[in-house]
């Protein structure tokens, strides 16, 4: 036997002794030198590894993306066409804007008297103290006469020149008016503030009055006082019912200006009696209510005053049948 074969004979029986023993044991080792395919588990495990890694996949369905894409999508917008288009970014309001709108949110009678307030102010600072006296003060022989029917307007909107003073008045005068629409009616206020003009244009006349802004504040803050007259209130540092706010106002004018300060608010609260007392007291003594507004005016007006009135209607009548069912305690019980 040549040495080429016996060595050839050795190979073959290590060979088989080894696949006979793998075979024995179950465990298939696989031929030295030849390439094998991944099987199904082999591939399922490989591929845990790689998710558990982060590594790239075979077949990426979902696509990653990144804070400068997202950023992208929130600003970009895309027109009806499906054209892209730059969207509009919001933007903040303005002080102008802001002011606007809280004009716009005033009541209608009293958002015109501040107009009026503003125009004959701006009017004044222009002309000065005597030309604005001459033009828009109240002259008893100019209006009748000389029919110069804005004179009583005007009187009644001049605060004066701008200033501290001037810009409590104004306040004053939003706050007041702003209260009295609200409570009785937008008609009904323009009734009020008819009557006042014409009461202190009359009584503006007979005293020397030029200008009774003042008084149509405090005929104003009369009335309100005289809706619940014993309600306590904070005037400077002090506590002071309802009623006497009026005289307290013009106390501080008196102790700033003098005496003579003292005119206007008492045209004021005579003025401003008047109103109350035929609107309020002279119907409950039998007599007849006559600063009723006319209809068309509570129609233009107040267009929704009848149904506020019937939601106030139900309001009640729903308390007092709750108050009906016992839900009320008695005078006197614990």
């Amino acid at each position: 036997m040549s040495p080429l074969k016996f060595h050839s004979l050795c190979l073959a029986s290590i060979l088989l002794a080894s696949t006979t023993t793998c075979t024995s044991a179950n465990i298939h080792t696989p031929a030295p030198f030849a390439l094998q395919k991944p099987s199904l588990s082999s591939n399922t495990s490989i591929q845990s590894i790689l998710d558990l890694r982060g590594g790239a996949k075979h077949k990426r369905k979902n696509k990653t993306a990144s804070l400068s894409s997202l950023d992208a999508k929130k600003t970009k917008k895309k027109s009806a066409t499906g054209a892209t288009k730059v969207g509009k970014q919001d933007e903040k309001e303005s002080a102008i804007d802001n002011t606007m709108k809280k004009y716009k949110a005033i009541l209608p009678l009293t958002r015109l008297y501040i107009t009026l307030v503003g125009i004959s102010t701006l009017m004044g600072t222009i002309l000065g103290d005597e030309a604005a006296q001459v033009i828009m003060g109240l002259d008893p022989i100019r209006t009748i006469s000389g029919l110069e029917l804005w004179r009583p307007i005007t009187a009644a909107s001049f605060l004066g020149p701008p200033s501290i003073g001037w810009l409590m008045s104004a306040y004053y005068l939003f706050e007041y008016g702003s209260s009295l629409e609200r409570v009785y009616g937008t008609a009904q206020h323009c009734i009020f503030l008819l009557g006042q003009v014409a009461l202190l244009s009359a009584y503006s006349m007979i005293f020397g009055q030029p200008f009774f802004g003042q008084s149509m504040i405090t005929a104003m803050l009369h009335v309100l006082s005289r809706s619940m007259p014993h309600q306590k209130v904070k005037w400077l540092i002090f506590t002071v019912p309802y009623w006497s706010l009026p005289y307290g106002l013009m106390a501080s004018d008196v102790l700033q200006g003098g005496a003579a300060a003292a005119l206007p608010h008492v045209l004021g609260i005579l003025s401003g009696h008047v109103y109350y007392f035929c609107k309020f007291v002279w119907p409950k003594m039998g007599g007849e209510d006559w600063l009723v507004p006319p209809e068309f005016l509570s129609r233009r007006l107040d267009p929704n005053s009848a149904s506020n009135a019937d939601a106030g209607r139900k309001s009640v009548e729903s308390a007092l049948k709750k108050r009906k069912k016992g839900k009320g305690r008695k005078l006197g019980s614990a």
